[in-house]
């Protein structure tokens, strides 16, 4: 093989690995934060859940087969109220000391395809579909998602970065207490708007001895 071949393959086998492969990204939590909003009365409360993981495998050069996961600690949710935050944690709501439906004390996601995506430069745009598992019942959801990235950090990480956006009914997850007003209507509303802000860190990759 002459030295004009030998480049040539050399560079192929070079680019070719990277082209087509996807990176594990796990959510950076310290970076990273998971919120909520729902109809109280004549306004709306703002919530949180602090503790959370999850992972997303994204190859940038087929961003419709990203795959993403995620778990959250239903314990953890805190709308600066600690009264009413127990009172979510009650069998009005989650019920998490449920010992017999241990899939109370958890919110899980898992994707299960992405369409209408959309991709300028670093930022892509997409409609990222999946069960979403709340108080044992699951669901499909929709959730409108701008991920941004790959990109790295002044500390030599690789991260991607994504903003999702949707919209569900509690009572489809048989979440259904609620209180009825003298004036009419409902204490509670039933739409609950999802508001997730994820940094994710590339994994390495261990060399194969």
């Amino acid at each position: 093989m002459n030295f004009k071949k030998s480049l040539t393959l050399f560079v192929l086998l070079s680019v070719f690995p990277m082209l087509g492969h996807a990176s594990t990204y796990v959510i950076d939590h310290d970076h990273s934060n998971v919120n909520f909003k729902i109809r109280h009365f004549i306004g709306k409360v703002n919530g949180s859940f602090q503790d959370f993981q999850g992972t997303i495998e994204y190859d940038e050069a087929k961003p419709k087969n990203m795959k993403v996961e995620g778990k959250i600690t239903v314990s953890s949710i805190n709308t600066g109220v600690d009264k009413r935050d127990e009172h979510l944690k009650s069998p009005d709501f989650f019920d998490i000391a449920n010992k017999a439906n241990p899939g109370f004390q958890n919110i899980t996601f898992k994707s299960t395809k992405v369409k209408q995506i959309e991709t300028k430069g670093e930022v892509t745009k997409a409609l990222l579909v999946g069960d979403l598992t709340i108080h044992g019942v699951t669901k499909p959801v929709e959730l409108n998602i701008e991920l941004d990235g790959p990109a790295k950090d002044p500390f030599g990480n690789v991260k991607i970065s994504i903003e999702a956006e949707g919209e569900i009914s509690r009572k489809d997850f048989g979440l259904t207490w609620n209180k009825a007003l003298e004036t009419g209507g409902v204490l509670v509303g039933e739409e609950v708007e999802m508001e997730l802000n994820i940094q994710a860190v590339a994994q390495k990759e261990e060399k194969k001895k």
